[in-house]
């Protein structure tokens, strides 16, 4: 069976890819990587690190023009800034739920779709995605829910003709469960990028990174892109 994964680089895609290969080997799995327009291209190199070091065939596809009208704070050209606090403060702020200033509208949908079409262009089967439970949370990222997954799947098999279907392996697992199951498969996170900020290390603030140091330190091991100071 042929699997298409959405790889951007960080921890969560590059431990999908990683699973996906155990289960079908290198040669069964294809790897699809998304420009969007994000303020850099950090997690584009990552991405093709990743799908070098599993020797799977990979593509990138250039999306941004879609997102040229939003404001996400995750887009090159937009006014706003990344948000230097962790994801249950700024839920809080938000009264408890609501989208955070880093959701780009529907892009996982858009991604997901592109990935579908991809598949069955190739005849693979399935199409996997990383989302989790952690970016589900308060509906901080509602790409990422079990509705949508649920949905989004439906679609996919509908407008396939049943060819494909989109398997989410992780909806259920927080990023620290992620972590626990990329170690047993010695995923090269060292090659990995989760920080919203460009430059040569992570900025230690914004909310993926500080889920992403959270995650390795519930495992009892570092982040090896960790700084000293931040150990």
């Amino acid at each position: 069976m042929k699997v298409a994964v959405l790889l951007s680089g960080g921890l969560d895609s590059s431990t999908c890819l990683a699973q996906a290969v155990k289960m079908h080997g290198s040669d069964s799995v294809f790897a699809l990587n998304i420009q969007y327009g994000q303020k850099h291209q950090r997690e584009i190199r990552s991405a093709a690190d990743i799908a070098r070091h599993y020797g799977v065939s990979t593509q990138l596809l250039d999306l941004s023009g879609i997102f040229a009208h939003s404001q996400s704070a995750l887009l090159r050209h937009s006014e706003n800034s990344i948000v230097h606090a962790s994801y249950s403060e700024q839920l809080k702020a938000l009264g408890g739920s609501g989208t955070v200033s880093t959701y780009v509208p529907f892009r996982n949908g858009i991604m997901l779709s592109a990935a579908a079409a991809c598949a069955q262009s190739l005849g693979a089967s399935e199409v996997w995605y990383g989302a989790h439970r952690d970016d589900a949370a308060g509906r901080a990222y509602p790409d990422c829910t079990p509705e949508f997954v649920a949905a989004m799947n439906t679609a996919i098999y509908e407008g396939t003709g049943h060819e494909v279907r989109l398997y989410a392996p992780f909806i259920s697992m927080n990023k620290a469960d992620i972590v626990k199951l990329g170690l047993e498969l010695k995923v090269p996170y060292e090659l990995t990028w989760s920080c919203y900020e460009g430059g040569d290390r992570p900025c230690g603030k914004c909310g993926t990174c500080i889920d992403r140091l959270e995650a390795f330190h519930r495992n009892g091991v570092r982040d090896p892109l960790e700084t000293p100071e931040e150990v």
